[in-house]
Order: C-alpha cells, then sequence, then structure tokens
C-alpha cells in the first residue's frame, strides 16, 4: 500500500493532468451536436494511425514479452479502430448521396 502512495505522490502532476483531460474531454464530446458527431468521430478514428506506428515502434524496441504483447494488441486494436473510422465514414457519406430516380413504365 505504501508503494501505491508513494507512486500518487511522486507522479501527483500527470494523475492531475490526466484526471481533468478526462473531464474536459467528457465535457467537450458531450457539447457537439449530432449532425458533427459521426464525422468528428470518423477523423478521431483515422488519426489513431499515430497510435499503429507508435505500437511498431515500441514492438521494435521491446526488451520483455510483455512489451511485445502489449504492442502487439495496441496494433491490432488501432488498426480495428482505424478501419472502422473509415467503414463509418463511408456509410455516412452514402447517406449524403442523391438516390437515382425509379423509372415507371407507361
Amino acid at each position: 500500500m505504501q508503494e501505491i502512495l508513494t507512486y500518487f505522490f511522486e507522479y501527483r502532476q500527470m494523475i492531475f493532468v490526466v484526471v481533468l483531460s478526462v473531464f474536459l474531454g467528457i465535457e467537450v464530446i458531450s457539447n457537439v451536436p449530432a449532425i458533427l458527431h459521426t464525422p468528428l468521430m470518423s477523423g478521431a478514428n483515422a488519426i489513431h494511425g499515430v497510435v499503429i506506428i507508435g505500437a511498431i515502434i515500441v514492438m521494435g524496441h521491446a526488451e520483455s514479452t510483455l512489451a511485445m504483447v502489449l504492442g502487439f494488441l495496441a496494433v491490432i486494436l488501432g488498426t480495428l479502430n482505424v478501419v472502422g473510422g473509415f467503414v463509418v465514414t463511408d456509410r455516412m457519406l452514402d447517406m449524403f448521396k442523391k438516390k437515382p430516380k425509379k423509372e415507371t413504365k407507361n
């Protein structure tokens, strides 16, 4: 228990920034209008490509099995997020396309 308290005391500023970021993110996302939610989320998912690159770098410098496994999981989950973001964007853009008019037979 003492080790946990020492860790929190040493890194209290970083923990404060993370907690503050969580509250700020919740506040920002909750105030986004519904019409903008899908484009913003698909763009955010596409930014996950940075996570994929970072995970590949971590895997390249991994000295332990745990680091290798975590890097591999980050690559897989980041890839799924990027692909999902592009799928959602494609479906959203299809909603705005004009549908062909149906021809009536006389």
